[in-house]
């Protein structure tokens, strides 16, 4: 898939198949999502894979943003421990929700590209899920992102194109 197909291609997917994604599937997703930029090279980012019907209904239970019934789902964690010890507070308020976010974009591009569907969630009970995923103490899950095959793929949402950005060009930048 080209690269441009897959920005503007790819949806946010709330309604799925009932069909398993394969391991090698999901293990290429997390693969793409390691090959993100992080702060510093840090990579102090974690991922859990669940794809049990039960681990993704419990999830839900704490997780009120994650709709649908995706076969499976990835958590986007960060080692916060690490992240203190390599980029102090900087590192914690802004280097690691910015990475993750950065891996979770790969993520979601990668399983476009494979034919997935996915959709991120940010609405979830923090503790929660991390209890549930049995993370140690000082993992912090940041992101969820739901996946699996679409049952249904939502048209593109109209961009603001004009009012959103702009390109200036300074050759004489002081």
């Amino acid at each position: 898939m080209e690269l441009w197909e897959a920005i503007k291609g790819r949806r946010s997917v709330r309604r799925f198949a009932e069909r398993p994604v394969e391991r090698e599937r999901l293990e290429r997703l997390v693969e793409a999502a390691v090959w993100a930029p992080s702060g510093g090279n840090a990579q102090t980012w974690r991922f859990v894979v669940l794809t049990t019907r039960n681990s993704v209904r419990r999830l839900k239970a704490v997780s009120p943003g994650l709709l649908g019934d995706p076969p499976a789902l990835v958590a986007v964690c960060q080692d916060l421990a690490e992240v203190r010890r390599r980029g102090g507070t900087l590192g914690e308020t802004f280097l690691a929700p910015v990475d993750a976010a950065m891996a979770a974009q790969n993520l979601l591009l990668a399983a476009h590209a494979e034919g997935l569907g996915t959709c991120v969630i940010a609405s979830f009970h923090r503790g929660g899920v991390a209890r549930l995923l049995g993370l140690e103490a000082a993992v912090e899950p940041i992101l969820l992102v739901s996946v699996g095959w679409a049952a249904e793929t939502p048209s593109p949402p109209p961009r603001r194109e004009g009012r959103v950005a702009f390109t200036e060009v300074r050759q004489d930048v002081r």
